[in-house]
């Protein structure tokens, strides 16, 4: 028999007899390193159980000490049994166990041709099913939108007073400062370029109609997307999550009715609002810029933006507006209605709802300009 008494905390003794190894004494937090060294000086080739019917007393740390120890056992193809645990001893051990880490798992084998294929066409089985439930959804918000309009009093209009107020009011300096700055930096790069061929003067057209038509409401719908879109998903998410929706449903209310159409109608009144605001504080920042750089006094640069740009400039970015609220607005719902019992979920699709809506945003931009391009306008 090979005893191992522990000299430090004389509290746990390690022996080993017929295949059987014994601890005994009482196996707590500060005895468990002295104890595991006593166990890996013992010989443990031919132990197949560990006995702890003797221990006085066994902690979580105790606990962890055994179990480690059968699975490094394990993993050198041995069984190692633990017996004589006391009831208190056994749910303290299974629930160590079911605490512990997983096992490192081995690295997965190379993906084959029909693997990597099967992964694409799972994609878009999911982008189609996304696609659907979106639209479906759309439909919704439509049909209930249509049912306020027969029945004005369904409509909460001090929700969406609230949500015009957060959505466009409170998001005002962001806009302004964001076009006033894209303003001074299409003048100063367009003067450097356009002055190598003594065409400065012509950088007027340039910030007009970039602005006008295309960077002011695309970057407009960009920062609301991430800003109020971002908002819609975690506010409804965080409702889902405390279960406000079903309790809803119990009460007979419409959760469309009541959260999405305020959310989305005060989006489609403010993002133009928001637009026509970026679209003149990009024109003062280009103005400004042309004045600092080019010599291009801001009576000149009137005089050149009324007289060189067409009014239809200004309305293919107004036309815009209400379709790109309307992407960001039903995107942000729909995330926001997806949204499970814990917190992952609510970030995972908080994240995927700007994604998502930045992505939809230009790409129905690149839709319109293309349209507009072969209409003529």
């Amino acid at each position: 028999m090979n005893t191992s008494p522990n000299p430090q905390s004389k509290t746990v003794t390690v022996s080993v007899q017929e295949s059987v190894l014994t601890l005994e004494g009482r196996l707590l937090i500060d005895s468990v390193e002295q104890t595991q060294r006593s166990m890996h000086h013992t010989n443990l080739d031919t132990v197949l159980s560990i006995d702890i019917s003797s221990l006085s007393q066994m902690d979580t740390a105790g606990a962890w000490l055994v179990v480690d120890h059968q699975r490094l056992a394990a993993q050198h193809g041995i069984t190692l049994e633990i017996t004589g645990a006391s009831p208190e001893q056994a749910q303290l051990i299974e629930t160590v166990k079911r605490s512990m880490a997983p096992e490192d798992q081995r690295t997965p084998a190379a993906l084959s041709i029909a693997d990597r294929f099967e992964g694409y066409g799972r994609k878009v089985v999911r982008g189609y099913r996304m696609t659907v439930e979106l639209v479906s959804f759309l439909g919704q918000v439509i049909a209930t939108l249509g049912g306020i309009i027969r029945h004005p009093r369904r409509l909460r209009l001090t929700s969406v007073v609230h949500h015009c107020q957060e959505i466009g009011v409170s998001a005002v300096p962001i806009v302004a400062l964001m076009a006033f700055l894209i303003g001074v930096v299409l003048a100063f790069q367009g003067s450097a370029q356009l002055r190598q061929f003594g065409a400065e003067v012509f950088v007027v057209d340039l910030i007009a109609i970039s602005i006008l038509r295309e960077l002011g409401i695309l970057l407009t719908s960009i920062i609301v997307a991430g800003r109020s879109g971002s908002a819609f998903t975690a506010a409804i998410g965080s409702m889902k999550m405390r279960e406000e929706i079903d309790a809803m449903r119990t009460l007979g209310l419409d959760p469309v009715t009541i959260l999405v159409v305020p959310r989305v109608l005060a989006l489609m009144l403010m993002l133009p609002a928001l637009g026509l605001i970026a679209n003149i504080s990009g024109l003062i920042g280009g103005a400004l810029m042309s004045w600092i750089e080019l010599g291009v006094s801001p009576a000149v640069f009137q005089s050149r933006l009324v007289s060189n740009t067409d009014v239809w400039h200004f309305a293919v970015g107004m036309i815009k507006a209400p379709f790109f609220a309307l992407i960001i607005g039903i995107i942000g719902c729909y995330e926001g209605m997806k949204v499970g019992g814990d917190a992952e979920s609510l970030g995972r699709l908080t994240s995927a709802s700007v994604v998502l809506s930045i992505f939809m945003v230009i790409v129905v931009d690149a839709m319109f300009s293309i349209f507009f391009a072969v209409v003529g306008v």
